[in-house]
């Protein structure tokens, strides 16, 4: 496969900003997310048929982010107070903000994942397969993604909290590791029993504030 995949976002762009940003993502059809080092050779160009890929930086595994995902990004300055020097505290920064955020609506004990990357990593090759630093389970069920990309103009924090869940994904890999499946059963907004997507937006705005706020409805 052609190993050029266009950027989720304009990261050049995003690196002259002085201010904070969150940025919400939008998509009208569903896209095959890459992580930063992954290479398209994990998928299966014969099966994608016409479902679009792109890529962002950070780490992390591929995600299929599709219509009425929740996935956030907050690009944070170095100047800004919320700067730290420390990868997983910015991190659980993140996962601190959606916490504050899933709280009042949520039933489940809502935990934060502190320690290193956890999980086999044959499975790690998809984002919601593993535990990372910062990322948010519910009774121990994964719910919220998060990664980082850092330059030194700031640092760039993606997270996603999806409406659907990753069952499709194996459908799209060329080579699909034995018990992936089960492990892609993590939490989505349904079975948190959570219907307004916009009202969590807005609560991670009040959680993560100040920042401006940025919707993007990304070109398929």
């Amino acid at each position: 496969m052609n190993e050029s995949v266009t950027e989720l976002h304009d990261y050049n762009e995003l690196r002259s900003e002085t201010s904070p940003l969150m940025l919400v993502v939008q998509v009208d059809r569903p896209v095959l997310v890459l992580g930063s080092s992954q290479s398209t050779d994990i998928l299966d160009a014969g099966r994608l048929g016409e479902t679009p890929t792109r890529r962002r930086r950070g780490g992390g595994g591929l995600v299929l982010l599709q219509p009425g995902d929740l996935w956030v990004d907050w690009w944070i300055p170095a100047s800004d107070d919320r700067w730290s020097d420390d990868v997983h505290v910015s991190s659980q920064r993140a996962g601190a903000w959606w916490k504050a955020a899933l709280a009042p609506l949520v039933a489940g004990a809502i935990s934060i994942h502190g320690g290193a990357l956890e999980g086999d990593p044959a499975y790690r090759l998809v984002c919601f397969a593993g535990a990372g630093p910062g990322e948010v389970f519910v009774d121990g069920r994964k719910a919220v993604g998060v990664t980082q990309w850092r330059v030194r103009e700031g640092m760039f924090l993606s997270s996603a909290l999806l409406t659907h869940g990753s069952g499709a994904i194996p459908s799209y890999l060329r080579v699909v590791p034995d018990g992936l499946e089960t492990e892609l059963n993590h939490h989505t907004m349904a079975t948190l029993g959570i219907l307004d997507g916009q009202g969590l937006i807005q609560s991670l705005r009040d959680a993560s504030s100040p920042s401006t706020y940025r919707p993007i409805e990304l070109a398929l």
